[in-house]
């Protein structure tokens, strides 16, 4: 696919995700306009407030696509009144804004008609479930995720309801080298300190950065749209994930963490921890995308080796 001079609004740029995306992207060679909520400090660079309802009346001009990766993290502080409100607000406000935004943009004919809107989700949606296996034509579930995933998603219903393409990424663990889900429990694995959480029964649908990167890629360069389950097709329970990546490191990992203890640190998030969820890549699957990390002993060596997300141009 010929990408060159192709125009790319991404927002979330500065993020474990968005950082590693925004390289890619200009290495195939996209022209790349990111959302900053500071002055402006180099070339490519917007200021906007979503809260606000900030976005430059020219922004969104030329984009073919906009991705929106933003949002406050929902495991960097305990889950205040305020704080829940933060991680809501934080991902409806962006995706109405840049919703609206773009479908004003196609009309006026300042954005392609076939510009599309790639927007972060998360398989928060689909609450606890246990063992059942879960694909994109799953229902939401129950608890507080559930419920901002849901309406995070529908805040893109300008954009769908005008006729443009929408996908939601709906995204799992991300493994990495460094950062992310495992900038926590890396450092006690690679001391032999690291253990099931809780029961450890629990299933983590993960994928690793490359193959997040890769996903968004595809799915943007395709006809793809509504919900995508970004995991890997083999999901772990989580006493089998974190043997896996002791393997990786050559240590033990036998130090068990009580579910209480969690819930002590974590508060309320830790029930994100000790929950289940059995996710399926079933559309990345029939669009016929190959991961590069398909099982967990793949991406636990790969994150044992150090690497970070590939630098050639391919996908």
């Amino acid at each position: 696919m010929d990408t060159t001079r192709k125009t790319v609004v991404v927002a979330g740029s500065s993020g474990f995700v968005g950082s590693a995306l925004v390289p890619r992207l200009r290495r195939r060679g996209y022209d790349v306009r990111t959302l900053v909520r500071r002055p402006v400090k180099a070339p490519g660079e917007i200021t906007w407030d979503p809260g606000a309802g900030q976005l430059p009346s020219d922004a969104l001009d030329g984009a073919q696509a906009v991705v929106n990766l933003a949002g406050v993290g929902v495991g960097d502080h305990r889950w205040t009144d305020s704080y829940r409100e933060q991680i809501l607000r934080s991902r409806v406000d962006s995706t109405t804004l840049l919703s609206e935004r773009l479908v004003a943009a196609v009309s006026a004919g300042s954005a392609p008609a076939e510009a599309v809107l790639v927007q972060a989700s998360a398989i928060g949606a689909y609450g606890d479930q246990g063992d059942t296996v879960l694909t994109e034509s799953s229902p939401f579930g129950k608890g507080f995720l559930a419920d901002v995933v849901r309406a995070w998603e529908a805040a893109a219903e300008p954009a769908r309801a005008a006729g443009l393409r929408v996908a939601h990424l709906r995204t799992g663990i991300v493994l990495a080298p460094s950062g992310g889900a495992l900038g926590r429990l890396l450092p006690l694995v690679k001391a032999g300190v690291a253990g099931p959480m809780g029961s450890g029964d629990q299933f983590w649908s993960w994928i690793s950065l490359e193959d997040e990167i890769r996903a968004i890629l595809h799915i943007m360069e395709s006809d793809l749209e509504g919900p995508v389950n970004l995991t890997a097709p083999a999901p772990s329970r989580n006493a089998d994930l974190t043997r896996a990546l002791g393997d990786a490191f050559g240590r033990p990992t036998k130090i068990k963490v009580p579910a209480f203890a969690l819930k002590i640190a974590l508060g309320e998030f830790s029930s994100e921890l000790l929950g289940s969820q059995r996710v399926h890549p079933e559309v990345l699957e029939h669009a016929g995308f190959e991961f590069t990390h398909p099982t967990i002993h793949a991406a636990a060596r790969w994150v044992a080796q150090g690497r970070p997300a590939q630098t050639s141009p391919t996908v």
